[in-house]
C-alpha cells in the first residue's frame, strides 16, 4: 500500500515515496505546515486540538474537557488565530470558550489541516498570529467509502462511516459518526468529579464547595457527540465546478470541571456553495467565488453541580457568521497576480436566565450577557507571487473597514480600520538548501466579549452587575519578522526557523480589576522551531521537532507589575520513530516532552508547572480484504501531568490566587477496526 512521507521541515520538492503504511505526517514549507491523514490515524476522539498538539510543536493544547479543548500558536490563542473550516469562518458561541472553532470539526472528515505561522495571508480577515486552515475530505468519482469502529478506556466508543461516489458530471459523499466518553482518570486515578472536589477542598472560599457536581451527577458521561456531513460537487462543463456542502455537529452534556458551568448542549450547522471558473481568457485563469453561513447555539448552565440548590443558572448565547468571498487569478508578464474581495457579518447574543430545579417556577431573565452584537467586515486584498531565477517573492496586501454595533443601550459602537501587508521570500542555494524570510504586518479587531461581556452577581441583592469587556479598545497589530534555512540530504533534512513578533495593543485581560478586565498592552514574543526527518533505511522512519518562545509585556496593565506575557508555553519537543516489520504492518513509538513552566504571568492567575515526558504506542495491521486494526496505548508510563495553566480569561474555577487546573488522561488504551472499500 502506498504512502508518501511528508518530511517535517521538506518543501514540495523534497518530498519522496516508499511503501508503508499510512500515518499522521507533517510537510513544512517556509512559514506553512500542512498536517496530513488526521482522519486516518486520530481514532481516539474527535479533538482536533489534541491531534494537532500531538503532531505540531508549535501548537500547544489548552485542555477544557474530554473533547473540544483549543490551541494555542506560538504563544497566543483566541481571536488571534484565524481558524476556517473548507474556507468557512465557524465561530463559537460560548464567551468561556467551551466551543472553540476546532470543536466543530470531527477528525474522521478532514482530509488535511494547513498551519500558516505569522501574518502573512492576506486573503483572511483577523490572522494575527496565524491561521488553522481545515480541509475535509472530497467526493470521488470512484464508488468508495469506510466504516470504522473504535474502542477505548473510560469508556470511550465511536462509530463512523462515509461513502463516495458519483460520475464525471456530479460527485456526492456522505459521512456520519457518533461517539460518548466518560470522565476521563487522571494518573492519580481521579475522574474530573474528582479532581473538582481535591480543588475545592483546598481552597479558601466556601462559595467555591457549591460548584461540586452534585450526587446525581459526579459519575455522569464526560460527552456525546454526533456529526454528519454531506457534500455534492457538480461540474456542469470542464471549466466550471459548484461545490455545495452542510455539515451537522451535535454535541451534548459536555463536561468542563475547572468552569463554573457545563455544556448542556452545543450545536453548529455549516453550509458553503463554492463556485469556481478556470481559464476565461488572459484576465482570468480562475475565479472563486464562496458564500457560506455557520451557526453556533450554546446553552451552559448549572444544573450538575449546586447539590441541595432550589434554583440553577443557565447561560445560553448563540452566534450566525455569514461570509462571501470572491477570488481572482490571472498570470501576467511571469507573475501569478490573485486579487478579490472578502465580506463578512457575525451576530454574537446571549442571555442569563434562573429557573427552578423541579421547573414550579417560571424562566427569569437575570441580564444579557452579550446584546445582540454586529461585527461587519468588507476587506480587499491582492497577493502577487514572482520567481527570479533561485529567489522566489510573494507580497500581499489587505485593507479593512470594521464595525460593531451593539444593540444594548449603555454601550458604545466601535469602528476600526487597518491596512496589512507583508513580503515572503525564499532563496534556492542549490537542489538541497533553501533560505527564506518574510516581514508582515497584520490587525485583528476585538470581538464582542473583549468589548461588552456583561456577568451577573446574583448572590447579593439587588444583584451586582459586572461589565468584563471593555468598550474602548483599540485594534491590535502585530509586525512580526521570520527567518529559516531548510537543508535537505539523501535520507532526511532539517529546518531551522526563528520568528519576532511585536504587538500593539495587544488585547490582554487584567484579572486585578474588578471590572473592563480586557486592556490595550505592548508586548513582543520571539522563539525558534527546529525539526528534522531521518530515514536510515526503507522501513525505519525518525521524526522530531522542538519549539521554544518567550514573550514580555512592553507596557504594564493597569495595577500589575509581572513583565511575563502570559500563555507563552514552555519549550516542547514532539518526536517518533515509526518501524514497518512488513508490507502490511507497522509500529510507532512517540514522545512528547515538555520543560517546566516557571516563566508566568503570576497577576493574571498563572501557576508554576512541573515538566512531563510521555510516552505512546501504536501498531497498526492491514488485511488484504480491506480490513485494517489498530491497537495502541497513550501515556504508557501512567504520568499525571498538565499542559495547560488555566486562565483567568475564561471564569474559571479560582480561590481568589490561582485556578484550577485539569490533569490530562492517565494511561489510555483503544483499539480501532476499520474496513474500506
Amino acid at each position: 500500500m502506498k504512502k508518501t512521507i511528508y518530511l517535517s521541515l521538506a518543501c514540495s520538492a523534497m518530498l519522496f515515496a516508499t511503501e508503508t503504511l499510512e500515518e499522521i505526517s507533517v510537510a513544512e514549507k517556509g512559514t506553512t505546515q500542512v498536517v496530513k491523514n488526521i482522519g486516518g490515524e486520530e481514532l481516539k476522539s474527535a479533538d482536533l486540538a489534541d491531534a494537532l498538539h500531538k503532531n505540531v510543536p508549535s501548537i500547544s493544547l489548552i485542555r477544557r474537557s474530554g473533547i473540544a479543548n483549543d490551541v494555542i500558536l506560538r504563544g497566543q490563542k483566541r481571536d488571534n488565530i484565524h481558524v476556517t473550516i473548507d474556507g468557512t469562518k465557524v465561530c463559537g458561541a460560548c464567551v468561556n470558550r467551551m466551543d472553540p472553532p476546532t470543536s466543530h470539526v470531527v477528525t474522521h472528515s478532514i482530509d488535511d489541516v494547513e498551519v500558516q505561522e505569522g501574518p502573512f495571508d492576506v486573503t483572511e480577515f483577523g490572522a494575527l498570529s496565524g491561521s488553522v486552515k481545515i480541509k475535509t475530505k472530497k467526493p470521488t468519482k470512484e464508488v468508495s467509502g469506510e466504516v470504522s469502529l473504535n474502542a477505548g478506556s473510560f469508556g470511550y466508543q465511536k462509530a463512523s462511516g462515509t461513502i463516495s461516489g458519483g460520475t464525471d458530471k456530479m460527485r456526492v459523499l456522505f459521512s456520519a459518526s457518533t461517539e460518548k466518553g466518560e470522565q476521563y482518570k487522571d494518573g492519580n486515578g481521579d475522574n474530573f468529579a474528582e479532581q473538582l472536589q481535591n480543588y475545592t477542598a483546598s481552597t479558601t472560599s466556601p462559595m467555591d464547595d457549591t460548584f461540586n457536581y452534585s450526587p446525581n451527577h459526579a459519575n455522569m458521561d464526560a460527552f456525546e457527540k454526533t456529526m454528519y456531513m454531506g457534500k455534492v460537487f457538480i461540474n456542469p462543463t470542464d471549466n466550471q465546478e459548484l461545490r455545495l456542502s452542510y455539515t451537522a455537529n451535535r454535541s451534548d452534556n459536555i463536561l468542563y470541571p475547572s468552569s463554573k458551568m457545563d455544556a448542556l448542549w452545543d450545536d453548529s450547522d455549516i453550509f458553503n456553495a463554492e463556485y469556481t471558473l478556470s481559464n476565461l481568457g488572459n484576465f482570468s485563469k480562475k475565479m472563486d467565488f464562496q458564500l457560506y453561513n455557520s451557526k453556533v447555539d450554546h446553552p451552559m448552565g448549572t444544573q450538575y453541580r449546586m447539590a441541595g440548590q432550589s434554583k440553577y443558572m443557565i447561560h445560553h448565547l448563540s452566534t450566525d457568521m455569514t461570509g462571501l468571498k470572491v477570488k481572482n487569478n490571472v498570470d501576467i508578464l511571469d507573475n501569478t497576480l490573485t486579487y478579490g474581495i472578502d465580506t463578512s457579518k457575525r451576530n454574537w447574543d446571549g442571555e442569563y436566565t434562573m429557573t427552578t430545579v423541579d421547573g414550579s417556577a417560571p424562566v427569569m431573565s437575570i441580564g444579557k450577557s452579550i446584546a445582540d452584537v454586529d461585527t461587519k467586515n468588507v476587506g480587499v486584498f491582492v497577493k502577487n507571487k514572482k520567481n527570479l531565477g533561485k529567489v522566489d517573492v510573494e507580497v500581499g496586501a489587505r485593507y479593512d473597514d470594521t464595525s460593531v454595533d451593539t444593540q444594548s443601550l449603555t454601550e458604545q459602537d466601535n469602528s476600526y480600520n487597518a491596512l496589512s501587508a507583508n513580503i515572503l521570500t525564499s532563496y534556492h542555494l542549490n537542489e538541497t538548501t533553501k533560505y527564506f524570510a518574510g516581514l508582515g504586518k497584520s490587525s485583528r479587531v476585538p470581538d464582542a466579549r473583549e468589548l461588552y461581556n456583561t456577568s451577573y452577581n446574583t448572590k447579593v441583592m439587588p444583584k451586582q452587575t459586572i461589565v468584563n469587556g471593555t468598550p474602548t479598545l483599540n485594534q491590535t497589530t502585530n509586525y512580526e519578522l521570520d527567518l529559516g534555512v531548510e537543508k535537505a540530504y539523501d535520507k532526511g533534512n532539517v529546518q531551522l526557523k526563528t520568528f519576532y513578533s511585536k504587538l500593539k495593543d495587544y488585547i490582554y485581560y487584567n484579572g486585578s480589576l474588578p471590572q473592563n478586565n480586557f486592556e490595550n498592552i505592548d508586548a513582543h514574543i520571539y522563539g525558534a522551531e527546529l525539526s528534522s526527518s531521518y530515514m536510515p533505511t526503507d522501513s525505519l522512519y525518525l521524526n522530531a521537532g522542538l519549539a521554544y518562545k518567550k514573550g514580555a509585556k512592553d507596557t504594564q496593565p493597569t495595577g500589575q507589575t509581572n513583565t511575563n506575557l502570559a500563555e507563552i508555553t514552555p519549550f516542547k519537543l514532539n518526536a517518533s520513530a515509526s518501524y514497518d516489520y512488513d508490507a502490511q504492518g507497522s509500529v510507532e513509538l512517540a514522545v512528547i516532552v515538555a520543560n517546566s513552566w516557571n516563566t508566568i504571568d503570576s497577576d493574571n492567575g498563572e501557576q508554576r508547572l512541573a515538566g512531563y515526558g510521555i510516552f505512546n504506542f501504536k501498531t497498526t495491521r492491514e488485511l488484504d480484504n480491506g480490513l485494517i486494526f489498530t491497537a495502541g496505548v497513550d501515556n504508557l508510563l501512567n504520568k499525571t501531568y498538565t499542559t495547560t495553566n488555566t486562565y483567568k480569561d475564561l471564569v474559571l474555577m479560582t480561590d481568589g490566587t490561582d485556578t484550577m487546573l485539569i490533569n490530562e488522561p492517565g494511561r489510555y488504551l483503544y483499539l480501532n477496526a476499520k474496513y474500506q472499500f
